[in-house]
C-alpha cells in the first residue's frame, strides 16, 4: 500500500467514531409503577432491559398508591399537563377514564405480533378488551379477592371458615368480643372489594335497577348492619383503608378481612400458620362475586417514544421477568410458563386464588367506575356506616351515578 493511500486510511479510522450510532442520545421511556412494598424497585428488571437494549434507558418512578386515589389523580393531572409518562401501570377500575381523556394508545397490532402473546391466557386478554373492542395494555399481574382468616381462633371455637354469609355472620359473632372483632371492613378507598362481595353476592346487580332492587336493597341493608346493628367490626371501620385493616388483623384485632395474595407473605411472616384463606362467602342462592384485581401496563399516547415504551411493557409481561416482577409486585404472574413452578406464596394462598376464579369479576368498564371507586363509594358508605343516611339511600347514589 501506497503512504499516501495508508495515511488517507489511518486518517478515516480515527474519524469514524465520531459517526457511529452509538454516540448518539439514548431514548429514555418514563415509567411510572406502584408496589405495595414501598421499598420494592424494578433496578434489577431495568439493568436487565437496557442490558438487552442499549439504545433505550428506563426512568422508573415509583407513584405512592394511596389506595388508588393518589396514583390516579397524579396520572390524570400528568395527562392534564402534557407531562405524563411514556408507560404506566393501570387497573381496570380507571381504563374507562383514561379511555375517555383518549390518554392511552390502542396496542392490538403490537400485541398480535409480539412472541409472548401466547404464554398469556386468553382468558386474562378477554379481560382486557375494551368496550370499543381494542387492547389498551398488557396483562402484568393479577389476585383475586379472598378472605383470610385467623384459624386458630376459629379452632378454639370451633367454628369452620365460613363459605355462605350465613356462616359468615355466625363466626363474625363468635369470635367478637373484648378488644377483638369478627371483620376488618376496609371503609376508606379500596374498600368498595369487600361492599361488592356482599352487596352483588346478595342480588344486587350492575345493571339499570340492579341496585335498588328489593333483593340488592336488602343485601345492602345486611351489609351496613354488620357495623351499626351487629357490631362485628372495629368502631374505626368507617375510616380504614388498606394499612389499618391489615395492621388489625397482624396486631389481633380482627378474626376475618379481605385482600388478596399481595398481603399474604406478610400475614405469613406476622402470623405463621395462624392465618390462611378461603374464597369469599357466597350469597343467597349461591351468588358469589370475588373481585378480579389486575395489574397491566399501558402506553400513554401522548409519549413520543411509544415503539421504546412497548418493548417495555412487553419485556415486563415476559416469562422469568414477569415472575421477578411480580415477586416485586407480591402477586401472581401472568404467565403459563412462569406459573409451573411459582414458589413465591404459600400454597394455601394460591389455592384460595385458584378456587375463587369461578367469582371473578369486575366493575363495569364505564367512565363512572373511576369516580365510584376514587371517591362516591368510600364517602357515601362512610355517610351510611355513621348514619347520616340510610342503607337505601347510599344505593340510590350508585344507582344514579352509574345508570342516571
Amino acid at each position: 500500500m501506497k503512504r499516501r493511500t495508508l495515511l488517507a486510511a489511518t486518517a478515516g479510522l480515527a474519524a469514524a467514531p465520531l459517526a457511529r450510532p452509538h454516540a448518539q442520545k439514548k431514548t429514555t421511556v418514563r415509567f411510572w409503577y406502584h408496589f405495595d412494598d414501598p421499598k420494592a424497585t424494578p433496578e434489577e428488571l431495568v439493568r436487565d432491559f437496557e442490558r438487552e437494549n442499549p439504545d433505550i434507558a428506563i426512568q422508573a418512578e415509583s407513584i405512592p398508591w394511596g389506595g388508588g386515589a393518589d396514583y390516579d389523580n397524579r396520572l390524570y393531572a400528568a395527562i392534564i399537563a402534557g407531562n405524563a409518562p411514556d408507560t404506566a401501570m393501570v387497573k381496570f377500575n380507571n381504563m374507562p377514564r383514561l379511555l375517555e381523556m383518549e390518554a392511552l394508545a390502542p396496542l392490538d397490532a403490537r400485541i398480535a405480533a409480539w412472541p409472548g402473546r401466547t404464554d398469556i391466557s386468553e382468558d386474562m386478554w378477554r379481560l382486557h378488551l375494551a368496550p370499543d373492542g381494542k387492547r389498551y395494555a398488557v396483562p402484568s399481574q393479577y389476585v383475586m379477592l379472598y378472605l383470610y382468616c385467623r384459624q386458630d381462633w376459629f379452632a378454639q371455637k370451633n367454628l369452620k371458615l365460613p363459605t355462605n354469609f350465613d356462616e359468615f355472620l355466625a363466626t363474625a359473632q363468635a369470635l367478637t368480643g373484648g378488644d377483638r372483632w369478627g371483620f376488618g371492613l376496609r371503609g376508606g378507598a379500596g374498600g368498595h372489594d369487600h361492599w361488592l362481595t356482599f352487596a352483588m353476592g346478595g342480588g344486587a346487580e350492575m345493571k339499570k335497577g340492579g341496585l335498588i332492587t328489593p333483593a340488592a336493597l336488602a343485601a345492602n341493608r345486611w351489609f351496613i348492619s354488620l357495623f351499626t346493628d351487629k357490631k362485628v367490626m372495629p368502631p374505626s371501620a368507617p375510616n380504614d383503608g388498606f394499612v389499618q385493616t391489615i395492621n388489625n388483623m397482624k396486631a389481633g384485632r380482627t378474626a376475618m378481612t379481605i385482600h388478596h395474595i399481595g398481603s399474604a407473605n406478610e400475614m405469613q411472616a406476622a402470623l405463621g400458620d395462624n392465618i390462611t384463606a378461603v374464597p369469599v362467602p357466597r350469597g343467597p342462592g349461591g351468588r358469589g362475586w370475588a373481585t378480579f384485581g389486575d395489574g397491566s401496563n399501558a402506553v400513554l399516547a401522548q409519549g413520543k417514544n411509544q415503539e421504546a415504551a412497548w418493548k417495555w411493557v412487553s419485556f415486563l409481561s415476559t416469562g422469568a421477568h414477569n415472575v421477578l416482577f411480580n415477586k416485586l409486585s407480591g402477586q401472581l404472574t401472568v404467565t403459563t410458563s412462569g406459573a409451573k413452578d411459582w414458589n413465591l406464596h404459600p400454597q394455601r394462598f394460591v389455592k384460595a386464588t385458584t378456587d375463587s376464579l369461578p367469582m371473578a369479576n369486575v366493575l363495569p368498564a364505564s367512565p363512572q367506575t373511576a369516580d365510584f371507586t376514587r371517591a362516591i363509594w368510600p364517602q357515601t358508605t362512610q355517610k351510611a356506616l355513621l348514619g347520616q343516611i340510610t342503607p337505601d339511600a347510599m344505593m340510590e347514589t350508585f344507582e344514579k351515578l352509574y345508570f342516571g
